[in-house]
């Protein structure tokens, strides 16, 4: 409305769940100004969607100090399975060789109160209706009215995502061929517990806290209204268990299917996608709320860079080179895992016939690299085999004494460590990390095993190697240069032009 006062931004986020949460603490740390504008009550997302972390993920956490309070929250447990066979990465060289039995509503709060202490606002109660972007900025008008103004628009609303909608971005996919029906409920009868796999496919009762019960039952016709009722479910869980088990007083009822769709492009400009606005999937194995997480640490950093002008805006291109690929590899798994959740001899047979490969220890540790995401490599170029993988947590020596690795971490920066004494970053200073250190290793990584020590490693925020090799390496530079922007002599010439500085590509208020 023309007379609402208008309000500027560096970002603003589309949702506040998992997804969008996790983003806006990133570009917060990073000293962007954002806003997460989100329609629904944080009671709304009550219920226990997705039920864990998986190792990658816990990570992630780590690297920004609060893996604890979420390791608190859950218990730790073998989550990694594939179509139901479970794959133990207890043997791997990570921190945390497991995963988290946590379900979302718990980590949705743990998260929202971490968010709140990092002082990210929250406007509730209304969505994005309508955004124009130009050159500079993006004007976004919220469905009460309201009228925004921010650098840049990020759509983490969901599978329906009005966002990429509203950028014209295809999603293109699959279809639903199954739908299952997830609730929480009370019974009033005695119902017997426990995971079945038939003709009806696969049902599961479980006692969650509180006295309720949660069930998941197939649908023996599939559908995709997204209103679900408590005689919807009754009529269901009748045909499967024979008895309703007296059900009443759901407290959470949804529906999902097996629609497998991804996003044509994450990026329309100053808009981008992530979670599951850019990518959705059937449930199994657990991928989701995790690749969306990892989708925002990915992204974070970078969009930060361009919004304070340390970086170019071509930065934000390989958001998408990186995270897209690892999506697709996770719809094609999931896919891969749907037909094997239904029951007849023929499917049991190729699912004993699976569950025999994946126990053998090459099968096992690829695989579950893959779906733990302790494996993901992004495509950054040759050279060392750490290039484009995760950092090891090493135990660290420093002239401030021992510090793990990812405690350097912590304030979502960029990190040099330098093994050698004899490392140096120039222009690059003002906003990377030099860190002298010393390490016994070994230097293991997940699948492929023990790696050559390299003398200095540079470090992203969300804790991929950029380079690793020995000093004087002109790998060093370019690296540097592509990542983290150009060094200070030739930035400084860049914001003498009038297009950088710390506020650089911010949009003027209207």
């Amino acid at each position: 409305m023309a007379d609402q006062q208008e309000k500027d931004h560096d970002v603003v986020i589309a949702g506040a769940g998992p997804t969008g949460m996790m983003l806006a603490a990133e570009l917060v740390l990073a000293g962007v100004d954002v806003l997460v504008v989100d329609p629904r009550d944080p009671l709304e997302y009550a219920g226990s969607r997705a039920g864990g972390l998986h190792a990658r993920t816990i990570e992630v956490l780590e690297q920004r100090g609060v893996a604890d309070r979420f390791l608190a929250g859950g218990t730790p447990a073998q989550v990694v399975t594939f179509a139901g066979t479970p794959l133990d990465i207890s043997d791997f060289p990570s921190r945390h060789p497991y995963g988290l039995a946590l379900w979302q509503d718990r980590f949705d709060a743990l998260l929202r109160d971490w968010v709140g202490e990092l002082g990210v606002p929250i406007s509730r109660g209304s969505a994005v209706g309508g955004f124009e972007q130009d050159a500079l900025g993006v004007d976004v008008v919220l469905t009460h009215g309201e009228r925004l103004r921010c650098a840049y628009l990020v759509g983490c609303d969901g599978g329906r995502s009005a966002v990429r909608r509203a950028a014209g971005i295809d999603f293109p996919g699959w279809p639903a061929s199954t739908s299952l029906l997830l609730a929480e409920v009370e019974m009033d009868g005695d119902p017997e517990f426990g995971y079945r796999r038939d003709r009806y496919g696969v049902h599961a009762l479980g006692p969650i806290e509180g006295g309720r019960v949660r069930v998941v039952l197939r649908e023996e016709t599939v559908s995709t209204r997204s209103e679900v009722t408590l005689e919807d479910l009754r009529r269901v869980l009748i045909g499967a268990r024979g008895s309703d088990y007296g059900l009443r007083s759901a407290s959470w009822l949804s529906r999902f299917t097996d629609a497998t769709r991804q996003a044509a492009t994450y990026r329309s400009g100053r808009v981008l996608l992530a979670g599951d606005a850019a990518h959705i999937h059937f449930p199994v194995g657990g991928q989701g709320l995790n690749l969306g997480v990892q989708d925002a640490v990915n992204l974070g950093w970078k969009l930060a860079q361009v919004v304070r002008g340390v970086s170019p805006g071509t930065l934000l291109d390989s958001y998408e080179a990186e995270r897209h690929p690892v999506a697709a590899l996770v719809l094609r798994t999931t896919m891969a895992q749907t037909p094997l959740t239904r029951a007849d001899d023929r499917l049991d047979a190729l699912r004993d016939v699976i569950a025999d490969l994946l126990r053998a220890d090459e099968a096992r540790k690829r695989m579950a690299g893959l779906m733990s995401g302790l494996d993901i490599r992004y495509d950054l170029g040759g050279g060392h085999p750490l290039v484009g993988r995760r950092m090891p947590d090493l135990d660290l020596e420093t002239a401030d004494g021992a510090v793990r690795m990812s405690s350097l971490l912590h304030e979502a920066r960029p990190v040099l460590v330098d093994l050698t004494g004899t490392v140096r970053i120039g222009g690059w200073a003002d906003r990377v990390r030099l860190v002298g250190a010393s390490t016994a290793g070994p230097w293991d990584l997940p699948v492929i095993g023990t790696v050559p020590a390299p003398a200095a490693v540079l470090i992203r925020p969300d804790g991929y190697v950029a380079w690793a090799g020995e000093p004087g390496d002109p790998g060093l530079e370019a690296a540097l240069g592509r990542w983290f922007g150009p060094a200070a002599e030739v930035a400084a010439a860049f914001s003498a032009s009038g297009r950088a500085g710390r506020r650089g590509g911010r949009p003027p208020t209207r």
